[in-house]
């Protein structure tokens, strides 16, 4: 389904049914007895952003560790693979819903309600900020205890009110600070309104994707020879991410710009290869971008899987991308990545991992919050234009320029 429908779904479907879930929750809660014992067997609910998985690794290796429980997992199909990167759920505990229609969504959600009960989750963290769709699948899920963002006071999306422990959004910590938080309100030794009141340390922060294997490598190695000759040796990487998902399209930088870099990145490095980098239905603009800067410059759009990027990383020096989930990927897999932000801040979203933030910083910007659906009213990213290509370049440069075995951020 499209993002607009998706939205239009959640809010007219969504605020009725909130409200009625609340009403049987709570009947529900008051005639069953309160979760005893430390949880055990936590269901992490997260749809629509393959990124916020690498985000939310913090939080779900502290609940690993501080509460000793196995994690479970529900997602969008289509974003399934992300959780495949970070090798720390079986497939067994994690649970995809197709959106492709409302049909699919709906069944898919009958059977996610059985798959808890099967599952015996008795904890539901719900990372999402604005979805109702989350609300209602953390509410009637049976687990006894549901963590998630409430507004209390705020003017922000209503959700209804089944959370056990309601944990107040703070939009000027980083996003995974506030995912910490959420396992923290389940740590609490005493209930507090709100949650949590506890400081979160920049160190609880570190993320690592599990390094490729040797195989992996190798057969990268081959697929990119397929494509250009290549020699590790004498050769370097560098790879651009030009697009975003639609869930926000403003995220996306001037395609002309990145022509515009390829072509000083190639000129001024004669040992430089540019892979540019995508889905399969982003290859008709990686394939222009890449007859335009000629025959060093390689679209390599569609050739590459979510559980293949790792063994790319690996080969490359260094990646340009828009405010994307391959930014996140890239950073956390040790790849220094530099990021274009527009609509959205680097203090609340930037990679965690071996990142660099490029932000214009306009009084406009955020546009995009959790209480306005993610749905900016901007007709002109000015901000994404107010980043300039001698900007970009100069980061790429820097880092160009450090010796090929310590390059980093």
């Amino acid at each position: 389904m499209k993002i607009d429908t998706m939205r239009r779904i959640d809010h007219w479907a969504g605020v009725p049914l909130c409200a009625a879930a609340t009403l049987l929750v709570r009947l529900r809660d008051a005639f069953r007895p309160r979760a005893a014992g430390p949880p055990r067997r936590i269901l992490f609910v997260e749809l629509s952003e393959m990124g916020t998985t690498i985000l939310a690794e913090p939080a779900m290796r502290k609940a690993r560790s501080t509460l000793n429980a196995e994690l479970f997992f529900v997602i969008f199909k289509r974003n399934a693979g992300s959780l495949d990167l970070l090798g720390t759920f079986p497939r067994d505990n994690v649970f995809t819903i197709s959106d492709r229609s409302l049909f699919a969504l709906g069944r898919d959600t009958l059977d996610f309600l059985r798959w808890c009960q099967a599952k015996k989750i008795d904890t539901v963290v719900d990372l999402e900020l604005f979805s109702r769709f989350t609300a209602l699948l953390s509410g009637l899920s049976g687990a006894g205890r549901r963590v998630g963002f409430h507004r209390f006071h705020n003017e922000g999306l209503y959700r209804g009110e089944m959370l056990t422990h309601r944990v107040a959004y703070n939009p000027h910590l980083h996003i995974a600070k506030n995912f910490i938080a959420l396992i923290d309100a389940l740590a609490a030794a005493t209930p507090t309104v709100p949650y949590s009141k506890t400081v979160i340390g920049d160190d609880q922060l570190k993320v690592a994707l599990p390094p490729p294997s040797f195989e992996a490598r190798a057969r990268m190695l081959e697929r990119i020879r397929a494509s250009t000759p290549f020699d590790p040796a004498r050769q370097r990487l560098v790879l651009i991410n030009p697009n975003a998902s639609e869930l926000l399209p403003h995220r996306r930088w001037m395609p002309e710009r990145f022509a515009e870099l390829i072509g000083r990145i190639l000129a001024a490095h004669a040992d430089v290869l540019v892979l540019i980098t995508g889905a399969p239905e982003e290859r008709a603009g990686a394939d222009e971008l890449a007859r335009i800067n000629g025959p060093r410059s390689i679209s390599f759009a569609g050739r590459t899987s979510l559980a293949d990027l790792p063994a790319l990383y690996g080969h490359a020096t260094v990646m340009v991308s828009n405010d994307s989930g391959p930014a996140h990927f890239s950073a956390a897999a040790g790849l220094p990545t530099i990021v274009l932000f527009g609509p959205e801040t680097p203090k609340l979203y930037q990679p965690l991992g071996t990142s660099r933030a490029i932000y214009a910083g306009l009084a406009c910007s955020p546009c995009v919050t959790a209480h306005n659906h993610r749905k900016t009213a901007c007709t002109d990213n000015i901000c994404m234009r107010a980043i300039s290509v001698d900007e970009v370049y100069a980061a790429v440069a820097e880092l160009l320029a450090a010796p090929r075995a310590a390059a980093a951020l």
